[in-house]
């Protein structure tokens, strides 16, 4: 799997060398890390045994300089040629970006290819990838030799999906450098593609944005309705009323003037024919209606006057409180909102 640091620009991916054993696998690490220049290639590590070369793996870092302002690094292993190393075989193939099968020319040798070839297939499915998907080079090693099969019959019974091949002679280096620059091409425009597929893919995320773009939307819309759901507020419904107080202060001035209710004298009684005993009386009887009089009749229109002018002054009193209390508020509202 290709990692990248983007806080260092870097790039690195995974190649492996794969192949039965003793088919040249090692030698051409060893080949890349001789002839490549010293400031591009790290340390080779090898752990080799009697009775096989490679143990374990080779690795090797090999820095191929900037590719669009990013380094490109490649960090290269082989898996051991034994099958009963199967399982440090799959631990090697864990996140392998390139794949380039080593195969051994000889006739004697082609049994042992094809059974390596499968085991790549096998250990590449139990990870959930398939041998097509991969970038994959063949190297037809040792072409050197009298007993080498021809390319075509390695090609017919090895390379059935048709992916580059080439011909070497890794004891000498010959084709060692083409089959790696081939491969490393081959990886990198495996990254390109799936650069460009997630480019496809983005209509997906622009179309899971669309809600979020139409809840920003109605959200913003909210702001412009506003105003209307405040128009009919209180303030401007309020303002009108201190305008209204001198038609409430209206009847106080009217009031007072219809205050003294004071029932009318009643007329002097006309005098009796017979005599002037009878107009004294009526002139008694007439005496308590006068302004001066003190008699029982007098009292109680006195206290219907007095009480009557009580009520009026309580109740201008209030409207004028009312009043005041009504253009204060209206002040108030008028100044704060």
């Amino acid at each position: 799997m290709v990692q990248i640091n983007f806080a260092n620009k870097e790039i690195q991916c995974k190649i492996v060398y794969y192949g039965p054993g003793m088919s040249g696998k090692t030698t051409n690490l060893e080949v890349v890390h001789k002839k490549a220049p010293q400031n591009s290639k790290g340390e080779l590590t090898s752990i080799a045994t009697e009775g096989d070369r490679t143990l374990f793996f080779d690795f090797m870092p090999l820095d191929l300089g900037n590719i669009a302002g990013i380094k490109t690094k490649f960090q290269l292993y082989t898996v051991p040629g034994q099958v009963y190393y199967n399982s440090t075989r799959k631990l090697v193939l864990q996140g392998v970006d390139g794949i380039v099968f080593v195969a051994d020319s000889q006739a004697e040798k082609i049994d042992e290819n094809i059974e390596a070839l499968e085991n790549l297939k096998g250990n590449l499915r139990e990870y959930g990838r398939d041998i097509d998907s991969i970038p994959v080079v063949f190297q037809w090693n040792k072409r050197d030799l009298p007993t080498a099969l021809p390319v075509d019959e390695l090609e017919r019974r090895m390379n059935p999906m048709g992916a580059p091949s080439f011909e070497a002679v890794a004891a000498t280096g010959e084709g060692v450098f083409p089959t790696l620059k081939a491969l490393a091409s081959l990886v990198l425009e495996s990254i390109n593609r799936d650069k460009k597929d997630s480019g496809v893919r983005a209509p997906t995320a622009a179309s899971a944005a669309r809600p979020m773009a139409a809840a920003g939307a109605t959200t913003a819309a909210r702001p412009a309705a506003r105003p209307a759901a405040a128009a009919p507020a209180a303030p401007p419904a309020r303002r009108p009323a201190p305008a209204a107080r001198p038609a409430a202060a209206a009847p106080v001035q009217v009031r007072p003037a219809a205050v003294p209710v004071t029932p009318p004298a009643a007329p002097p009684p006309q005098p009796r024919a017979g005599g002037g005993g009878g107009a004294r009386k009526g002139a008694r009887q007439a005496e308590p209606v006068g302004a001066g009089a003190t008699g029982p009749a007098a009292k109680p229109a006195g206290r219907v006057q007095i009480k009557e002018r009580t009520d009026a002054g309580r109740l201008f009193l209030t409207i004028v409180v009312a009043a005041v209390i009504i253009g204060a508020v209206g002040f108030l509202i008028m100044k704060y909102l």
